[in-house]
């Protein structure tokens, strides 16, 4: 543990970039405990970190659940959590008690967005096999039908959430030559004209399109959505790839459905649990390319996001505006 300061108690459950810290350490108005490790805050640490605390400044990895706020107290006035998903916090449990909560929206937006075309290019042309056969020596010669794959020029991409990033991935994807760019999602989104988007059905989406995409918020409705019967409506030769949670995916039926050639290929950012173990049945398929939820992972994105999620703190704890409060 380290202490810096005095005043109002703040814990930072993990090592986070210096731009963040520094804020947090200049205040002149918290007293910084941190879990100083680049691995999660086991959970004994958290509850004895938290004890006392007017702050918490967390990761998606911390379960934010009612023993964690009875454990806090009363002195808990804010929570800031370094990431635009929220799902790892008792929502409810938190408002009940009148505590803010803030998050790091925007900041994280265009390098996931990068992120997932890279995903997306290295899945649809099978990049990480063709590493694999330079290495393993399976490269003999240049062969016409070799590690052939999908092209983006005049294809169809389906977008489930055209929120922030959505939008973003498909601003990306229009100088690829994409010739329909689907969407669905709860309502038509009044900007998706900019990019050619088309609002359609879940089932048109899936059954239409050759590239899909979902970067939905996960929620009870989303939780689980890509499944057997979601699976069985896509093309064979279509790419699935998953930037949001991984929970929104059945993951046994993906491995089925990429199994069997129901669906051509999977790219995952994102899976359940995180990490994925080493002996799972997806990590045996060439056809899945699976990366450690690397989204927003630039020094630059990451360092934003530090400082916003202090200054999201700081706000809390003196009861003025944070940049980024979540409301809902």
């Amino acid at each position: 543990m380290q202490a810096v300061g005095r005043m109002m108690k703040v814990f930072v459950t993990r090592r986070i970039p210096q731009e963040g810290m520094k804020i947090l350490s200049s205040s002149g108005v918290t007293e910084v405990c941190q879990w100083d490790s680049d691995e999660p805050v086991p959970r004994a640490e958290l509850l004895t970190g938290v004890h006392g605390a007017h702050g918490l400044l967390c990761l998606l990895s911390d379960k934010i659940d009612a023993e964690v706020l009875d454990t806090a107290g009363p002195n808990l006035k804010v929570i800031s959590t370094l990431s635009v998903g929220f799902d790892h916090m008792a929502l409810d449990e938190i408002k009940k008690r009148g505590i803010r909560v803030g998050y790091t929206p925007d900041v994280l937006t265009d390098a996931t967005a990068e992120l997932t075309l890279a995903l997306l290019l290295a899945t649809a042309r099978r990049i990480p096999e063709g590493v694999e056969e330079v290495k393993n020596g399976g490269w003999s010669s240049w062969k016409p039908l070799w590690l052939c794959g999908y092209g983006l020029s005049g294809s169809t991409v389906g977008i489930i959430g055209l929120g922030r990033i959505g939008l973003a991935i498909a601003r990306r994807l229009l100088p690829f030559g994409v010739k329909r760019l689907l969407y669905s999602g709860r309502t038509v989104k009044s900007n998706a004209a900019e990019v050619n988007g088309e609002f359609v059905s879940l089932d048109a989406l899936v059954s239409e399109s050759d590239f899909i995409v979902v970067s939905c918020s996960l929620t009870p409705e989303t939780q689980g959505l890509c499944d057997k019967t979601f699976f069985n409506k896509m093309k064979n030769t279509a790419i699935f790839v998953n930037i949001s949670r991984g929970a929104v995916v059945n993951q046994e039926d993906l491995y089925e459905a990429l199994k069997s050639g129901q669906i051509a290929a999977a790219g995952l950012d994102v899976t359940t649990p995180e990490p994925l173990p080493t002996n799972h049945p997806l990590l045996t398929l060439k056809n899945c390319v699976v990366i450690p939820h690397l989204g927003s992972a630039t020094y630059s994105t990451r360092g934003e996001m530090s400082a916003l999620a202090a200054r999201n703190l700081l706000g809390g704890l003196q009861g003025t505006d944070m940049p980024s409060e979540l409301t809902a």
